[in-house]
């Protein structure tokens, strides 16, 4: 794994332990939808959710609990709209279908649309015994929510503590998912970089990009609970090297590098000079597609600019001073000063343009190609040289 350097030492136990855990099951849990299997109570006895009653901008909930149900109870045929901005009251009964006993109740409404209830959606919670007063929950809807359907999720634990977790499994209590419509927010149509389905592709050096992930993007990177965004990048036969960063970002940025597999070929928090924000280097030789992944230190979010650059192989002094190509730049046909024997020709974005044998002959015709940047490359690697074509 390529160097990565830690400022804030009581971040590094942290960081350490969430990468050699979420990225080992990287690929198998990241893009899961609303955790419904095996979650919630395994009995119908005592602790329940009496009642959930909310008006929305359009349309009212009005439901009475009991009795118990094992598991999620799936209730979103019910359902409020409400607009991005709004201020809500939500009215909860934490209570009981059978005995009387102490524990927790917490209330998510999954803002972001990512399928799952982030301990940032928490709208409410609740602890004591039953019987216990309807307890409300005042929220606002947060301005930068997306438009569209979405889920809310009520929680009764018996004898569970906060912060509850939505997706835990226990013997006594509820859940119940109930639907929410978002209106008024944001229209993330045409956003990409969500998640490794749909990465923004990185194809041409250098590379800059500015976005803000405060909106329309969601928490698929288990690395910490903030949004994150994903760029997919292709290393080219020509580079040796790949430098990205995110200084004079906005916020406490966190950057991670993850080939195909989910494997982790580098990660950093805050790079030397870069005071809060992420920088690192990584090797490319004989690595496939990578998705760099940017996303911030715990909850933050913000406005950054990643910018990303290569380094390539084989362009020293010596292979200059060696191999001579005349003219350079040029408009149509150069000439090599010696015969590299078979060599190739590729486009500094490392697309190959054709082979050449220069022991038959040591002039080629570049007329047809446009103005840019050029590498031609011996075959056995040895030799490389950067030819400019100006038209």
């Amino acid at each position: 794994m390529n160097e990565v350097l830690f400022v804030h030492s009581d971040k590094y136990y942290y960081m350490i332990k969430f990468l050699l855990t979420a990225f080992s099951c990287y690929f198998s849990v990241a893009f899961a939808q609303y955790c419904t299997l095996n979650v919630g109570p395994t009995s119908t006895a005592d602790s329940n959710v009496e009642l959930v009653q909310i008006s929305g901008a359009s349309g009212n909930i009005n439901y009475t609990g009991c009795p118990g149900v094992i598991g999620v109870q799936d209730l979103t045929t019910l359902s409020v709209a409400l607009n991005a901005g709004g201020s809500y009251l939500l009215n909860v009964k934490f209570g009981t279908c059978g005995g009387n006993y102490a524990g927790a109740g917490e209330v998510w409404i999954d803002f972001d649309q990512n399928g799952n209830f982030d301990p940032y959606e928490s709208i409410g919670t609740w602890t004591g015994t039953p019987p216990a007063n309807i307890t409300p929950m005042n929220f606002v809807v947060p301005a930068n929510a997306q438009n569209g359907a979405t889920r809310m999720r009520v929680m009764q634990h018996e004898a569970g503590t906060l912060p509850l977790n939505p997706c835990a499994s226990y013997t006594w209590g509820s859940v119940m998912d109930f639907g929410i419509t978002i209106g008024n927010g944001i229209d993330c149509t045409g956003f990409i970089g969500d998640d490794q389905n749909d990465p923004i592709l990185v194809s041409t050096f250098p590379y800059t990009d500015t976005r803000d992930n405060s909106y329309c993007y969601s928490n698929n990177n288990y690395v910490y609970p903030s949004p994150d965004i994903y760029y997919k990048l292709s290393p080219n036969p020509l580079m040796h090297s790949i430098h990205a960063s995110l200084c004079g970002s906005s916020f406490d940025t966190f950057m991670s590098v993850v080939d195909m597999n989910g494997n982790v070929i580098a990660f950093n928090d805050d790079a030397t000079n870069c005071g809060s924000q992420s920088a690192l280097t990584f090797e490319t030789t004989g690595l496939g597609s990578v998705y760099i992944i940017v996303e911030g230190w715990g909850i933050e979010m913000g406005n950054y600019t990643l910018t990303i650059d290569a380094d390539y192989v084989g362009i020293s002094e010596n292979d200059l001073s060696d191999l001579q190509v005349f003219p350079n730049p040029t408009n149509g046909v150069i000439s090599l000063n010696k015969s590299i024997g078979k060599a190739r020709l590729y486009h500094v974005n490392g697309t190959f343009l054709g082979s050449y044998d220069t022991n038959a002959t040591q002039a080629i015709d570049l007329t047809p190609f446009q103005s840019g940047s050029y590498f031609l490359k011996s075959e056995d690697g040895a030799v490389t040289v950067k030819i400019n074509v100006v038209k």
